[in-house]
């Protein structure tokens, strides 16, 4: 062996499991209904898998796609796929079987493992899955098995318990590829690095406080940036994890008491219902949690009634392109002495970078220059760092404009606070110009959620004849309650300038992606139909 072999070794997420299986054989590692796994046990179920998928012929590079909810099998394909130096390929469960196939097709995935609920989405084009080789049924809610191939627990069976040595030789080795929602265009494919997946899974570690007496629950799709990497992090600690099949509000409190939860991690849409159900039932939490969210910039009731409820909440902000969080609202002591909803207000922020991210600014996207910290200049968040993309998949064009002028860009505006601290005012798409004046949608959005029927809100420009565009609102009620639009609009002209409040406000549900976010670019869509919409 080398000299250098002595004092370095390759960052992989992929060591995280054999170190817990060692250091506590015993501890309970996942759970699931009524299964327990120890941490020996998970351990010995991801080296069968690793190893029946290299008797099936997947070698270094191969990727391996799962179509599967938050399962154990999914928590396994997380390590189990690296460890032989392939490449995990997770599928969002909610997209359409054209969608579906298309990722498959395009990452060149040669096995296949789906969940026999979400078969569906792969028996109408598994005749284009061409490179597919093998499929294997992960038969969880029903003995059926809908494709031709192997069940998932006789696929385990087929490999060996034994250690397997990772084939980690190069921590920019390839380990997952994350799919964008394809909002504009065909889905993009996201490679993460072993190395930004180690770095990335520590530092949500040491930002949301975990430790090996921690219990984790996955309300956050696995699939949705590797579960923000807690997927590897809660394993690195030793904490354990609760799956969870089905996402909602009941559910969720059940398992909570039931299996002493501490952890979890839900976009906005998520604490929005679970914050419904708690008023509802009048449901607090018995024992501290903390709760991380992001995804879209939380609004501060939203946080100010989680908290009111018993849950410490941890915002963070980044994008697929990045393994998920980047930045994390810190929190200064000094802050305690404010009253809960200013609190709410300071916790909405984007805040600073992670310990392990570093860097991310505020600037001029035409210049490249920072934009004065003052809380008001608005330009792009930028972020460069070990937790950033190797690029997109097959697609050099694309991730050479994601990182022009030497960082990721993320479309998103935001202004840049005196004290360093980073606020998202829109999407570049999102925001409004109306009559030459700058409209945040997301400041008007926060006003609205202050309403006390309303549950939900999104705002998006609207064509104006007399001012180009103006703010229109869609708005869900909470249950039970009817607020009229002339009651919206008013509300927000008592606490904005009056140009930023919303000229009309339609009723109704919202579409939303695969993980919660509000697909703003329908609404627009609706009402642009048939007239050009700027794009700044």
């Amino acid at each position: 062996m080398s000299q250098k072999s002595v004092y370095f070794d390759v960052l992989t997420p992929v060591h995280f499991i054999s170190r817990s299986a060692s250091v506590y054989p015993e501890k309970t590692a996942v759970i699931y209904n009524d299964k327990h796994y120890t941490y020996k046990e998970f351990y010995a179920r991801v080296c069968r898998l690793a190893s029946a998928l290299k008797k099936i012929g997947i070698a270094k590079g191969d990727k391996v796609a799962f179509v599967c909810p938050n399962t154990p099998p999914m928590l396994e394909a997380h390590f189990a796929v690296p460890m032989i130096g392939a490449v995990l390929v997770s599928i969002n469960i909610r997209l359409a079987a054209q969608e579906v196939n298309y990722i498959i097709n395009h990452s060149d995935a040669k096995a296949l493992f789906a969940d026999n609920e979400f078969a569906g989405l792969i028996k109408p084009v598994v005749s284009e899955l061409t490179q597919v080789k093998t499929f294997v049924n992960i038969c969880d809610i029903s003995s059926d098995r809908p494709l031709e191939g192997m069940e998932y627990e006789e696929f385990l069976a087929s490999g060996s318990p034994e250690p397997v040595t990772p084939e980690v030789d190069d921590e920019y080795q390839n380990i997952t590829i994350n799919y964008t929602s394809g909002t504009t265009g065909l889905p993009k494919g996201v490679m993460y690095h072993h190395r930004g997946a180690y770095l990335n899974a520590l530092g949500e570690m040491l930002e949301i406080g975990f430790d090996s007496r921690s219990v984790y629950l996955w309300t956050l799709p696995m699939f949705h940036c590797n579960g923000w990497c807690f997927t590897w992090g809660v394993t690195a600690m030793s904490g354990t994890h609760v799956c969870l099949r089905k996402v909602v509000p009941d559910e969720i409190y059940k398992v909570i008491e039931k299996e002493g939860i501490t952890h979890l991690c839900a976009a906005p849409t998520i604490l929005i219902g679970m914050s419904t159900y708690a008023t509802d039932n009048n449901a607090t939490f018995k024992n501290p949690i903390r709760i991380m969210t992001a995804g879209a910039p939380p609004a501060p009731t939203v946080i100010q009634n989680m908290e009111s409820i018993g849950a410490t909440i941890t915002h963070t902000y980044g994008l697929t392109e990045v393994f998920g969080p980047h930045t994390v609202c810190s929190w200064h002591e000094e802050w305690d002495q404010l009253d809960p909803e200013e609190q709410a207000k300071l916790k909405s922020r984007q805040g600073v970078a992670f310990i392990v991210a570093m860097y991310v600014d505020v600037v001029d996207p035409g210049t490249m220059r920072p934009v004065p910290r003052d809380g008001k200049t608005i330009g792009e968040i930028v972020m460069r760092g070990n937790n950033v993309m190797m690029g997109y998949y097959k697609d050099p064009q694309a991730t050479e404009v994601a990182f022009e002028g030497g960082w990721f860009h993320s479309g998103d505006l935001a202004v840049m606070h005196p004290d360093n601290y980073v606020q998202i005012m829109d999407r570049k798409k999102d925001i409004i110009i109306s009559g030459g004046e700058n409209i945040s949608t997301v400041e008007v959005e926060n006003v609205i959620y202050r309403h006390p029927d309303v549950l939900e809100v999104a705002v998006v420009a609207v064509p104006d004849e007399k001012w180009g565009e103006v703010p229109k609102a869609f708005v869900v009620p909470k249950s039970g309650k009817n607020p009229a639009a002339e009651e919206i609009i008013a509300f927000c002209k008592e606490r904005l300038a009056r140009f930023k409040a919303p000229k009309t406000v339609e009723f109704g549900e919202l579409p939303k992606t695969a993980t919660g976010k509000i697909q703003k670019f329908k609404l627009r869509d609706k009402e642009w139909a048939g007239r050009e919409k700027k794009v700044n």
